[in-house]
């Protein structure tokens, strides 16, 4: 059970309105690395989570948090729409500043939400929860949280660089910090699972049944080899099983040939005049 209390995570109040940066707010609010994505995949992984104890504390704790932070920007971009209403945008045909201000806007914010926030990134397409991964394996999750953590602190910084508002950079500014905790957090948690579980995702599959001569090939599919000096073609694996190497010329597999199909599809018949079905 949650309960909501008055006071935000942190301050998230502008000096001044802008609702043309509120619409590029909307992105970090509702987009796919937004805070609505992460909060819900937290959530939904914390909830699914048959492993009771740190991990499953954890993961609800950073969930919770990331509750507060869809609050403080859903109120940072409502006050950042204050003072722009309705009636502002008749002006912009007789001041082309207000024109210019107005005509970005998402008219959305005022027309839908009553110059509120909306669960749409900055072009206003609908959050949709196919952005979440909740598995059921935890270092699977864990990784995918850390690249949506790695995704959305790149998105907030470069808000940051978008704005000069001291109000909405002090909001953002906490918003990038607690993204290199979670960053740090998720880096630590995958550290002590990999420990336990192995490198490799997931773990419990027997290897026999897995192709071990291309196991830990690295194969050269582009042109030039520029890829065959990294770390992923020399040495022991990071699974500390296998031994990477490299494959120049992978070889091929099977040339497909599929049969024509029956007359009463009224498909293409084969060019060569021959029929296999026949």
């Amino acid at each position: 059970m949650f309960s909501h209390v008055k006071e935000l995570q942190y301050n998230a109040k502008p000096e001044r309105p802008d609702p043309v940066y509120a619409k590029k707010l909307q992105e970090i609010l509702g987009g796919q690395y937004g805070e609505m994505t992460v909060m819900m995949q937290y959530l939904f992984q914390g909830w699914n989570c048959k492993a009771e104890g740190k991990y499953k504390d954890m993961i609800l704790d950073i969930g919770t948090e990331e509750i507060a932070h869809v609050e403080m920007i859903a109120t940072m971009i409502a006050q950042l729409l204050d003072g722009a209403p309705a009636h502002d945008q008749e002006q912009g045909a007789k001041d082309p500043a207000v024109e210019a201000v107005l005509g970005g806007m998402n008219p959305q914010h005022v027309i839908v939400n009553g110059l509120g926030a909306q669960p749409n990134d900055a072009s206003g397409y609908p959050w949709n929860a196919r952005y979440t991964i909740a598995s059921g394996n935890l270092l699977a999750d864990f990784r995918a949280n850390l690249n949506a953590e790695s995704q959305g602190r790149l998105q907030v910084v470069r808000l940051y660089e978008m704005t000069t508002d001291p109000g909405v950079r002090d909001m953002l500014s906490f918003l990038i910090a607690r993204d290199k905790m979670h960053q740090n957090q998720w880096m630590a948690a995958i550290e002590e699972l990999v420990k336990s579980q192995g490198a490799v995702v997931p773990s419990t599959f027997n290897p026999e049944f897995e192709k071990q001569e291309v196991a830990y090939s690295f194969m050269n599919f582009s042109e030039g080899e520029e890829s065959s000096t990294g770390r992923w073609v020399n040495g022991k694996a990071l699974d500390g099983v296998g031994t990477f190497n490299y494959v120049q010329n992978p070889g091929a597999g099977q040339v497909p040939f599929l049969k024509v199909p029956p007359n009463y599809t009224h498909g293409t018949p084969p060019t060569n005049g021959v029929n296999p079905m026949q």
